[in-house]
């Protein structure tokens, strides 16, 4: 230790005695000779370290250090031995251990008193009935006060039952759950091995694909041009509002798709997809027409492919699966999201994937409360099919919506599944049932009495051709099929269309027929039951008008129609979408590098031809053919630019 340090040491010993003695002036002599008997031990201890003098400037300079280093010593409780120097009088080790001792103290109560009105301040605000210093403030504008609190939390957490469990959103760890992961795996070699043993010339590049939630990208894709992005517009009663934004380059690739669309130009579409691989119109384009032509894996491939690019332009602060983003559709550059997620609930749906296709009804929901995709008449068939019984119960409870949930035909009908379901459950646990909640008999009695233009439809879309379903039509009440009111006869045929499947089990189909049989017995009894009920419907749904003529049924069927190759320039009309004609073709960019060759053995030629023109299919040896193909195609483009 240097001079200069050593000397700075005993001047402050020096002080401290000083002080000292002049304080205990004032003291009596049994006092001090208490003080001098427990100051014996401490006083040692509460010497300063000499060699922390070393670092005593480094502390001055950052007073964050030595607090967490005053916090450390607490903290081992005083048991930590360190070197000291040696006391020179006994006075000023007692004086440094009685003042160390004062400080402390006094240290400790302000902390205490701050803690204690923290306490109190915070009690206050919940109106507790607590004793505090404080003045108690006018009851009535606490409460007041903390109505407003309640009502925001409600309004953040309303919509927390739609926050999405991103480990449900792969389809692949649910097969691996329903069948096994030794038979998903070996069927994933049986599909790689006629492609692997295709390559041959290797790939021209390699790259990082970057990893998605939404889906699982494959190696092969072309690397995410970053062609649009994502920003935030606003911040409004706790939700985060975003929009998608395209650059100049995503703008040509949007004008040639336009003007390919306008003409019906199938080829056209495909090579917007050469030079831009992930614009999005047209790789929906395409899975539509994959669709149509049997191709599934092809359509699923392309909508993954639009999935993984919108993913990959989402804002840092978007984190659509806690419930807190809004998207809104009317954006135009917000649709593809909804479509392609649509979409890609409906493929997982087909794979039987029926619990990831429920996180995805779940964020399409979630992304617009005004659901403009009719999310919420397909979220309770994929939660019954998952098996999601009590998530469905609690959905309808907290979920808010202009109508009561149990209005709409879906939900009055799901719920009396899902109790059924759930009474089951209860009765093979031996559990207390709650008698306060309705029973599945109760609810179903309920959903007959509200939709009795539901049964009809059922019963010939199932199909149930039990005679009991014969005298139960011939009522008066199920006779009909139609209600007269536009917007609910919609959404009894999206009902019907989408949830049929499930009333093909035996057990629901006894449910409905005992239900409908008791309804019958009711209105024998008492007719203007029929009436009440029909007040109700009415007022429920009180306009002239379909409200949901944007939602089609074939939407929500899992039928996939087919079109014959004269009539494919038709599925490239979008019935809720006007067509509008733009310019050229704009500039190729590089579409990445060659993926796996693909086996074309017994495949459609036109599918093979379409297929052939994006930037991501390779088809080996055949592929130099296919090259001169697109390459002519593209320099009669750009004549036809140049004129």
């Amino acid at each position: 230790m240097s001079a200069r340090l050593l000397k700075k040491v005993l001047k402050e010993q020096e002080q401290r005695s000083q002080q000292f003695i002049a304080e205990e002036e004032d003291d009596d002599e049994q006092q001090l000779s208490g003080d001098e008997s427990e100051s014996s031990d401490s006083g040692t201890r509460s010497l300063k370290n000499p060699f922390d003098l070393l670092n005593e400037d480094d502390e001055e300079d950052n007073p964050d250090q030595v607090e967490e280093r005053e916090v450390a010593d607490e903290t081992s409780g005083g048991k930590q031995r360190v070197p000291v120097m040696k006391n020179t009088t006994s006075q000023a080790s007692d004086n440094k251990s009685k003042k160390k001792k004062k400080k402390k103290s006094k240290g400790g109560s302000l902390n205490s008193d701050k803690s204690e009105k923290s306490l109190d301040a915070a009690l206050e605000i919940l109106s507790l009935d607590v004793s505090s210093s404080e003045p108690q403030s006018d009851p009535v504008k606490t409460k007041s006060e903390n109505a407003k609190v309640c009502d925001n939390l409600v309004k953040r957490t309303g919509y927390s039952i739609l926050q999405v469990d991103p480990k449900h959103l792969n389809a692949e760890n649910e097969l691996k759950r329903i069948f096994g992961s030794k038979v998903v795996k070996s069927f994933e070699k049986s599909n790689q091995s006629s492609g692997q043993r295709q390559i041959r010339g290797g790939r021209r590049g390699s790259h990082h694909i970057r990893k998605t939630v939404l889906v699982s990208p494959l190696d092969h894709w072309p690397r995410w041009d970053g062609s649009f992005s994502m920003e935030l517009l606003e911040t409004k009663d706790g939700y985060n509002y975003f929009r998608y934004i395209h650059s100049s380059s995503y703008g040509q690739a949007q004008r040639a798709f336009e003007a390919a669309q306008a003409i019906h130009d199938l080829n056209g579409v495909a090579s917007v997809l050469m030079h831009h691989p992930y614009h999005l119109d047209s790789l929906l384009t395409m899975a539509d027409y994959f669709k149509f032509v049997g191709e599934h894996q092809m359509s699923a491939d392309s909508i993954a492919k639009c999935l993984y690019a919108l993913e990959c332009a989402w804002h840092p602060m978007f984190t659509p699966f806690q419930g807190n983003c809004q998207l809104k559709y009317s954006h135009d550059a917000n649709k593809p999201l909804f479509k392609a997620l649509f979409i890609h609930m409906k493929n997982m749906d087909r794979r039987g994937c029926h619990r990831s296709a429920l996180e995805v009804c779940k964020l399409l929901l979630s992304l617009d409360l005004d659901d403009p995709m009719g999310a919420m008449f397909c979220i309770d068939y994929f939660a019954l099919r998952a098996g999601e019984y009590a998530w469905l119960e609690q959905f309808s409870e907290e979920y808010k919506s202009d109508n009561s949930l149990w209005l709409f035909p879906n939900f009055s009908y799901s719920l009396a599944v899902c109790q059924f379901y759930l009474e089951r459950e209860d009765s093979s646990v031996d559990a207390c049932q709650d008698t306060s909640k309705a029973t599945s008999a109760d609810l179903m009695n309920q959903a007959l009495m509200l939709h009795p233009a539901v049964l009809k439809k059922l019963v010939n879309k199932v199909p149930l051709k039990d005679q009991a379903w014969t005298n139960i039509l011939k009522s008066s009440f199920f006779r009909s099929d139609q209600t007269g009111v536009a917007s609910l006869d919609h959404l009894i045929n999206i009902y019907v269309e989408r949830n049929y499947l499930i009333w093909r089990l035996p057990d629901l189909q006894r449910l409905l027929r005992d239900g409908a049989q008791l309804v019958i017995e009711s209105l024998e009894h008492n007719r203007n039951g029929a009436k009440d009920w029909a007040c109700v419907r009415k007022e429920a749904f009180s306009s002239g008008k379909n409200e949901y003529s944007h939602l089609l049924v074939q939407d929500f069927s899992d039928t996939v129609p087919t079109l014959p190759p004269d009539n494919l320039q038709n599925f490239m009309v979008d019935p809720r979408a006007g067509l509008q004609i733009g310019n050229l073709v704009p500039d190729p960019v590089n579409a990445g590098h060659a993926p796996p060759p693909t086996d074309i053995a017994n495949r459609n030629p036109l599918v093979v031809l379409i297929e052939s023109m994006l930037p991501w299919v390779n088809y080996g040896d055949a592929g130099d053919v296919v090259g001169i193909d697109v390459n002519q195609h593209n320099g009669q483009a750009r004549d036809d630019e140049n004129d």
